[in-house]
């Protein structure tokens, strides 16, 4: 089989032999080229047609990414701020135990000092006021609230300070009041006083070294301070006598007593029973005779049966 191709520009035509092996592989590879060649313009064409879809799901898949990255990030943010308030959470707890210490020692303040009533009132928020600052930032406000906490927990730790050192004035205070004599050991009425007088038994003039406290026998006798007993027993003239050394130079005595309740060395407070009154030894009827001694000197007890602790 031959194939003639004629030309237009009165050129010989040209004969080709299909007979010919070469010619049949030349026009083989021509044809497989050309079929190659469609292919790939197909796909070409193919991918041009798909890849706006392609695009759109990469770009979907990075926005999935970076989700998932701001996730991590809004977690971290979260854990970051539970921290920040669970460390805010636990400087108010502090505080709130400062404040009940605070209280408790205010209200014990406000006892020891007998101030009136509603005075202090621990129970209640101190009032306070001022105008509204509408010019903050939001942001800044854990910020800011740190700060205030840190600053309030300071004034807290100075307040503190301060009611210990003046606890420890007015406790102070209240030791020295106690070992100090005062009141009345008994009930009664001051029959005798200290100084010269007559004597009751044969009217000369004598010194009276205490004050009578007129007063039903077996009325109990109070320390009037607090002390240690150095006597308890029988002194002429006196009959059963309490002695007590209070330890800043004081010593009281208690006289003509039915019956001692007390013994050397014990320790007693204001107030407790040292003895029941009577009328031993050299007495006319039932009184305490009370004497108060100050640096080894017998005092006029007056001025201390006068005050009030």
């Amino acid at each position: 089989m031959q194939i003639i191709l004629v030309s237009r520009a009165r050129k010989l035509p040209k004969t080709l032999d299909l007979a010919d092996r070469r010619l049949r592989w030349k026009l083989l590879s021509m044809l497989t080229l050309a079929v190659l060649g469609c292919v790939g313009l197909g796909v070409a064409l193919a991918l041009t047609v798909a890849s706006p879809r392609d695009r759109a799901l990469g770009e979907i898949h990075d926005l999935q990414q970076q989700i998932q990255q701001q996730n991590g990030q809004l977690g971290g943010v979260r854990q970051d701020a539970q921290r920040g308030l669970d460390a805010l959470a636990i400087k108010l707890g502090q505080l709130q135990a400062q404040s009940t210490r605070l209280n408790a020692l205010g209200e014990r303040l406000a006892q020891v000092g007998k101030l009136d009533d509603g005075e202090f009132n621990f129970d209640q928020q101190p009032p306070v006021g001022g105008i509204e600052d509408v010019g903050g930032s939001a942001y800044a406000l854990p910020q800011a609230l740190d700060s205030s906490i840190n600053q309030l927990a300071g004034q807290f730790d100075i307040q503190q300070a301060q009611l210990s050192a003046l606890q420890s004035l007015l406790l102070d205070a209240k030791i020295e009041s106690n070992l100090k004599p005062t009141g009345m050991p008994v009930p009664g009425y001051i029959s005798s006083y200290f100084g010269v007088r007559a004597d009751p038994f044969d009217g000369r003039s004598a010194r009276h070294t205490g004050i009578d406290i007129a007063t039903p026998i077996g009325t109990p006798v109070h320390a009037v301070a607090e002390g240690m007993v150095t006597f308890a027993g029988v002194r002429s003239g006196y009959g059963n006598v309490i002695e007590i050394d209070h330890g800043n130079g004081y010593m009281t005595r208690y006289a003509h007593n039915s019956a001692l309740e007390v013994r050397p060395g014990q320790h007693v407070q204001v107030g407790d029973v040292v003895a029941d009154a009577g009328s031993t030894g050299r007495s006319t009827g039932s009184h305490v005779h009370f004497e108060v001694w100050y640096d080894g000197r017998v005092v006029n007890p007056l001025a201390f049966v006068r005050n009030h602790r």
